[in-house]
């Protein structure tokens, strides 16, 4: 389960980098610039931010469940719990060790 996830928000990551890149970085989001492309400068606009905010929502999403299924499983326990711990183990060491009679 973790493996598919992690693979999908891999491949989510490359999609935004790749169109990171592809956006102008002349203000071509807020349409400034003319540009002679196949399509308008503002319709390329919308579709890349568009896209973009879609693989950002997903890139999130996919990090708060990658790290929801990281943490389960994980058992929780104080420092308290472990010196109690520690504590109880070495009574129950004294407690096995054969006692010597001493002498008077």
């Amino acid at each position: 389960m973790v493996t598919i996830i992690l693979t999908i928000h891999i491949l989510i990551s490359l999609a935004i980098v790749g169109l990171v890149l592809m956006q102008r970085s002349e203000g071509g989001g807020l349409g400034i610039g003319g540009g002679n492309n196949f399509m308008s400068a503002r319709g390329t606009a919308d579709f890349l931010t568009r896209t973009t905010t879609i693989l950002a929502v997903a890139f999130f999403s996919t990090s708060i469940i990658l790290a929801i299924l990281a943490g389960t499983g994980v058992k929780k326990s104080s420092i308290a719990d472990e010196v109690n711990n520690k504590i109880d183990t070495e009574q129950q060491l004294n407690d096995l060790q054969p006692s010597v009679p001493k002498e008077n």
